[in-house]
């Protein structure tokens, strides 16, 4: 187990020192000591060398082992990519990753808010990194807020010419059309008013079987915001954005902490054509929310969308799923065939988790092997079948990776929302359990939360 230097420590043993006289590298020490935010000195592999006392705060309770040797083991389950992101850039020195957000838990719904960490990972040689990290919840709780508030200025100051601006009923039907309609989506009036605001939405997408929810969303926070594909009237494609807000204000706060606002509800809906930014957006969208590897949402977006979901079906009294998957003896795959064998099995799972999963499914790769998939509006026994299948999907699907059959398999956990469960965390601890169960009893199966029946 490394330690925190203090500053006056001395040179580690077989480690050479930066530049420059003895006295230099003192100050390194004495700069790593006394610095306001976490820092640390990695060897390439992500042993570390050196570590500040506040670094080392913020990095011991994602210890498994009570240990701080390696960072790259310590950030396994919140940042499983970061090997692979060092690996893939090849500059000499440079920014391997800059203010990447940690998602370390859920929060406590009305209680606290989750836990962020930021890491920017400074790669300073062939042979040395150097890792920033700071716990910046706070922050990135007022930034999701200032987005709102951007989202709003956007809309009136640079979007006066290029918006329809639409006023719904209280269940969503469109009640007056304007030349806005026409400019944007092709609808006129007469194909218009009185459907429901879903015309608007591709047949296939999500979000045109969420018209309640989204109301309902925006009677709770004051606004709904999303970005996605839209439909013209002829059909055609676009990316857009929609923001609902309503337009009177509540009557009163019901018992369950719905907002009711009466009878006379109505809502005003903007529509904006924003293909011209959708590449860019889509860029920061990939850098933030993916997994560099697999091209999975990563932890901080599952757990993003997960809140959601999940505060939607307790609205809705809709059942939720969650399954976690793990690959079984997976280091005797790195072992073997070598880390980037490892690799390929990874990336070959996560395209069979997305090709076998609905659409509406939130898939996510959330540790070193673990992915999880949240089902919206799917029973227990919904999940359970969809994890037999893939478990099966992967067994009897051979990767070749270099000429060379890789065979493996995933075991599987399954939990249902409960009443008694109050956070994601609660959620994901139990489907964990389950999954572990699922590996005790033989591996290549599933298991339930409680133990109950597998195959």
């Amino acid at each position: 187990m490394n330690t925190v230097l203090p500053a006056t420590a001395a040179l580690p043993a077989g480690l050479t020192g930066p530049a420059g006289p003895e006295e230099e590298y003192e100050a390194l020490l004495q700069f790593l000591y006394m610095a306001p935010i976490g820092l640390a000195q990695l060897r390439i592999d992500g042993e570390i060398v050196m570590i500040n006392p506040l670094c080392g705060a913020l990095l011991m309770p994602l210890s498994q082992d009570g240990g701080l040797s390696n960072l790259f083991h310590v950030l396994e389950n919140v940042a499983p990519d970061l090997p692979h992101r060092v690996r893939a850039f090849k500059p000499l020195h440079g920014k391997v990753c800059d203010a990447l957000h940690l998602q370390i838990d859920s929060g406590l719904p009305g209680r606290r808010d989750p836990q962020v960490l930021s890491l920017t990972l400074l790669k300073l040689d062939d042979e040395r990194l150097m890792a920033v990290i700071d716990d910046v919840s706070v922050s990135v709780k007022r930034e999701r807020d200032l987005r709102m508030s951007q989202a709003w200025i956007h809309t009136i100051v640079t979007g006066i010419t290029d918006y329809a601006l639409l006023a719904l009923d209280r269940d969503g039907a469109i009640q007056s059309w304007n030349p806005g309609m026409r400019q944007v989506t092709g609808f006129e009036a007469e194909d218009a008013v009185g459907k429901p605001y879903s015309i608007i939405f591709p047949d296939d997408d999500r979000l045109r079987h969420r018209l309640a929810e989204r109301l309902r969303e925006a009677d709770q926070s004051g606004w709904n915001l999303e970005e996605g594909w839209l439909r013209r009237a002829n059909g055609e494609k676009y990316w857009g954005s929609c923001l609902i807000a309503p337009l009177h204000p509540p009557k009163n706060l019901a018992g369950d902490g719905v907002v009711d606002r009466g009878d006379d509800r109505a809502y005003s809906l903007i529509v904006r054509d924003i293909s011209d930014h959708r590449e860019a957006n889509e860029a920061l969208r990939r850098s933030v929310f993916s997994d560099h590897l697999t091209g999975l949402v990563n932890r901080r977006a599952f757990y993003e969308s997960a809140a959601l979901a999940l505060e939607r079906c307790s609205r809705s009294n809709l059942p939720l799923a969650v399954i976690l998957f793990d690959a079984d003896h997976f280091k005797v795959v790195n072992d073997t065939y070598g880390h980037a064998a490892g690799d390929a099995v990874l990336r070959h799972l996560a395209a069979g988790l997305s090709a076998n999963f609905r659409s509406t499914d939130i898939v996510s790769r959330f540790g070193g092997e673990e992915f999880v998939v949240l089902m919206p509006s799917a029973s227990e026994d919904d999940a359970v079948a969809m994890a037999q299948r893939m478990c099966q999907h992967v067994a009897s699907n051979v990767l070749t990776v270099d000429g060379v059959a890789i065979g493996y398999t995933v075991s599987a956990g399954v939990v249902g929302m409960s009443k008694e469960i109050g956070s994601i965390d609660e959620l994901l601890k139990r489907a964990d359990a389950a999954m572990y169960m699922a590996k005790a009893d033989g591996r290549n199966r599933v298991a339930r939360w409680p133990a109950g029946t597998g195959n």
